[in-house]
């Protein structure tokens, strides 16, 4: 690593978001009514300009994927290595440790044998004992004319259902469209859309592939996808936080 991507990485590091001062109680009520919710914020403009500078390098990256060759959309992104960049790995366990309640809330709501642990280390085990050992936080870059199709992030056995995205970039100032979509499937009806408007730092915290939603006879699921529409113009950055890690 360079001496300026050191010194860029120290600075951020200082200033990681304490994620336990957000108003969970909300961001739990927009989950479960919506399958998403908003952080206002949640990174500074230098922020999110560190993290986007040090897109270009390659180390620190285990594998960068261009989404036309795989019919994902167009575009690409880089999955980050082992070690994660300090701001990445605090921001993924101060999630994980506030989101995992939900999580299992969500799980016992839908019937699902699966309680997740509170630490967030012995969830990742468990994600590498079944053999998903790759992390799977991320960085995505889109141009005019890219755009990311629905879908959801599943990795393998183990899924945490729920996944944080930070836009790095500036709407109307780096880029023009490019707005984060997501779908819900309902049963035996058409499809809900949703478009949620972002500005540089705020994070939208949402529902991997399916939530709870009370019926008149009981708890049932719901599917949802997520994707990014058409970039008219300029550059647009996304920081990408999984929970759970990828098979090999």
């Amino acid at each position: 690593m360079s001496l300026l991507s050191t010194v860029m990485q120290d600075s951020v590091t200082q200033e990681t978001p304490d994620l336990a001062l957000q108003n969970w109680l909300a961001i739990e009520d927009g989950l479960n009514e919506y399958g998403f919710a908003v952080i206002k914020s949640l990174l500074n403009k230098s922020q999110c300009k560190s993290v986007i500078a040090q897109y270009q390098g390659e180390s620190g990256y285990r594998k960068r994927v261009v989404m036309e060759r795989h019919g994902f959309g167009k575009g690409e992104y880089k999955y980050y290595s082992y070690p994660l960049p300090s701001l990445i790995d605090q921001l993924r366990t101060g999630l994980y440790r506030q989101l995992s309640p939900i999580a299992n809330r969500w799980n016992r709501a839908m019937k699902i044998d699966m309680q997740y642990p509170s630490n967030y280390q012995a969830y990742l085990q468990q994600c590498h004992s079944a053999g998903q050992t790759l992390p799977t936080p991320l960085i995505l870059k889109y141009v005019p004319d890219d755009y990311n199709c629905l879908h959801q992030d599943l990795y393998g056995e183990h899924v945490f259902p729920l996944q944080m995205a930070v836009l790095l970039s500036e709407p109307d100032e780096d880029f023009e469209g490019g707005e984060f979509v997501i779908t819900e499937q309902r049963p035996r009806m058409q499809s809900k859309v949703t478009v949620v408007h972002l500005r540089q730092g705020d994070a939208v915290i949402f529902a991997v592939h399916h939530k709870p939603v009370n019926g008149v006879k009981g708890v049932y699921r719901v599917n949802l996808r997520h994707g990014v529409s058409r970039v008219i113009s300029g550059n647009r950055y996304t920081l990408g936080i999984i929970l759970h890690d990828a098979q090999k």
